[in-house]
Formats: C-alpha cells, structure tokens, sequence
C-alpha cells in the first residue's frame, strides 16, 4: 500500500471515529442547577447530573423522579437533547403531559376509578374523565422525593401514605437511574407496603430523536416486539380482549416510520386519536428482553428499550399542542415526541385475565427497564 493511500486511510478511521463518539461533547440549551432550582409544596427541587466517559449526559431532578435531558450525539457527531422537558422546576406543576415523570401508584387508567381488594371496594380519585390516570391527581409525579447521588447513579426515595389519591397501605418506593459506560440508562424501581394494594410503575420520558423541539417525530422507525395489543373502549380503558397486530396498522414487529399508519381509519386509532396503546410484549422469560427499537433515519440516532415488563405503551403526543415551550425554547406541537412505557397492563385490578398487580406486605415489588443509546449508519 502507498504510503500516501494508507496515510488517508488513516485519516478517514479517524474522522469516523470522532463522528461516532463526538470528540467533543456539547450540551446545547443544558438545564443549570442554579437555575433549576426551585421549592415545590414547600420542598427543594434539585437537579442532577450524570456523565459517561463517551459523553453521554443526563440530568434528572427529585420533583416527581424525572428525567430533565438526555444528551446523545447523531452519526455526524452533533449533540442534542432527545427528551422532552423543562428549563427550570417552576414549569413543571400543572403542565398535565406527564414529561419525563415517574408515574405512579398505577400507570396508566383503572376504569371508574374503582377496584376491588380482598373484599374490600377502593375508590380512587378520578382525573380522566370518568377514570383515574397514572396514580390520580396529586400522583407521584407531582410528589417531591429524597435523592441521593452517588457516582453515576441516583435513588429517588418516597414514602406514599396509606389512602393517598385513595390507595390502600404505607408504600415506600425506591427508584434508581444509573447511567453506564454502554450508553445504558438503567432504571431499577422498588415497593413495599404494609397493607394489601396494588402497583404498576413506569416512567413518561417523551423523545424525539431528532433533537426537542425540532419537529414531528412521524419519520422515526419503529419496532416493537408484539404480536397484540389490548384495545381499549372509547374512553381508553382496555375492553379485556387480546387483539392480533397482524392485518392493522399496529403491526411494528418489522420497522416501519411511526406516521405511516397512524391516521388510517381503525377503531382503535380513533378512540386514541393516533396510537396511544399497550403492546402485549412477545416475552421468552422474566429477565430483560428487547421490546422496542427506534431509529431517526436522519441523524442515525437508535433508541432501544429493554424491560422486565409484560406491556408496552406507545404513545405518540396526539394531546400536544403547542401549549408547551420547551428546553430549546420552541412549542412543542402536536406529535412532537413519543412515549414507551414499560409497564402492566392498564386496568389490571379490573381485567382477570391480565397479569397480577396486587402487592402484598411481606413482598416486594421490582421492575427494571433499560433505555440503550446508539448510533446507525
């Protein structure tokens, strides 16, 4: 080889090197702790910072144990915030998208509101219509819990009292993000309780791969690892059947672009106004599985989800409208980011053929889910 062609090789392996680790990493419109900061019902808000030795950066905050930003870079070694979210706590209270949240003590809907206990009838506080969504209306996500930092990990701790939002028991909750030198954002979730009740905890981080605030997200491909959905009724609580993908336009189990489909009429597109639906994921045991793939064929960033969870939510912004000025200080419109939920499924205390939710004192709830970072070609 001449010592000219090798010389440019060379150069070219370095070039592709640094436009896949981004040399240097830059965080544009980066939340500040200073600026951040806050009180909410009389408590500090924080926030926190976690960094990888790729660069990779997330910031978190106590105030409903949530995600504020996730910086990761594109094919061409650009950064950008890929979650959607605020620039200081103050915005948080009351913006109603759930951004970035964990949510809890039940993700998702239980119809009326109601269920049943070992004998006993619970009413919950209803915030959906004629339902109760993601806990009721003061849910975890409007809590302000402990955090601790340590390394590149934070546990956000909570101490739910017996009947809040109309829950039965005492619930100590336990969550934990650790950012990894894989690109992994790890989230491990922990429950006790000193009384029969139920749990189904997730988090709501909306992304868009493409950067916040730079438009739709309808171009992202998307895969997910489901041969059913469970459709819902017209108030979106689920009607207990296991519907088939195949033949609809909820089949994702090869990638296709998000907007390809999403406004055929379907029933079920209908009632969701787009996809806003649980997935029943194909599982093959009880540890971590691949359930959803995302791919931005315009900058090459890959979103993977791993889970212990039965469900999936998908859900596709179709309530976004603009109300909402984010981090880059543009409005977030209609279908600008996408949620996946990890989780059981909705209405479970409800549906007898869906997967239990019941935790009972003496044990212990987990559930952990990975969001895998990285880059195509």
């Amino acid at each position: 080889m001449r010592k000219s062609t090798f010389l440019m090789l060379i150069a070219g392996m370095m070039m592709y090197t640094a436009c896949q680790t981004g040399t240097k990493p830059e965080y544009p419109n980066e939340p500040k702790p200073e600026t951040f900061r806050g009180e909410i019902d009389s408590k500090p808000v924080e926030l926190y910072t976690l960094t990888n030795k790729n660069g990779i950066r997330i910031l978190l905050t106590n105030y409903g144990a949530r995600i504020v930003s996730i910086y990761t870079p594109d094919r061409e070694g650009n950064w950008a915030d890929i979650t959607l979210g605020f620039s200081t706590a103050e915005e948080y209270p009351g913006e109603g998208l759930n951004l970035g949240c964990t949510v809890g003590r039940y993700a998702n809907r239980i119809k009326g509101g109601q269920f049943e206990l070992d004998g006993e009838t619970y009413q919950l506080a209803l915030n959906d219509g004629p339902n109760t969504l993601h806990g009721g209306v003061k849910g975890f996500d409007d809590q302000v819990w402990e955090g601790e930092q340590e390394g590149n990990s934070v546990t956000f701790t909570y101490h739910s009292p017996h009947m809040e939002e109309g829950y039965p028991g005492n619930m100590d909750v336990w969550v934990t993000y650790t950012l990894t030198d894989e690109d992994e954002l790890r989230i491990d979730y922990k429950a006790t309780t000193d009384q029969a009740t139920i749990v189904n905890l997730t988090n709501h981080a909306y992304f868009n791969l493409s950067g916040e605030g730079s438009g739709t997200i309808l171009d992202h491909d998307m895969q997910i690892m489901a041969d059913y959905i469970t459709p819902v009724d017209s108030t979106l609580i689920p009607t207990g059947e296991f519907m088939p993908v195949e033949g609809t336009p909820f089949d994702f189990r090869e990638p296709h672009p998000i907007g390809e489909r999403i406004d055929q009429n379907h029933p079920q597109l209908i009632y969701g106004l787009g996809y806003d639906h649980n997935f029943v994921l194909t599982r093959k045991g009880e540890g971590l599985e691949l359930a959803v793939r995302v791919t931005d064929p315009e900058t090459g960033r890959v979103l993977e989800l791993l889970t212990t969870e039965p469900g999936v939510q998908f859900y596709c912004g179709n309530f976004m409208n603009g109300r909402h000025t984010g981090k880059a200080g543009k409005p977030y419109g209609y279908r600008e980011g996408f949620c996946i939920e990890p989780q059981h499924f909705p209405d479970s205390p409800n549906q007898p053929d869906f997967p239990g939710t019941v935790l009972r004192p003496g044990d212990t709830y987990t559930q952990t889910s990975v969001f895998r970072f990285s880059i195509t070609e």
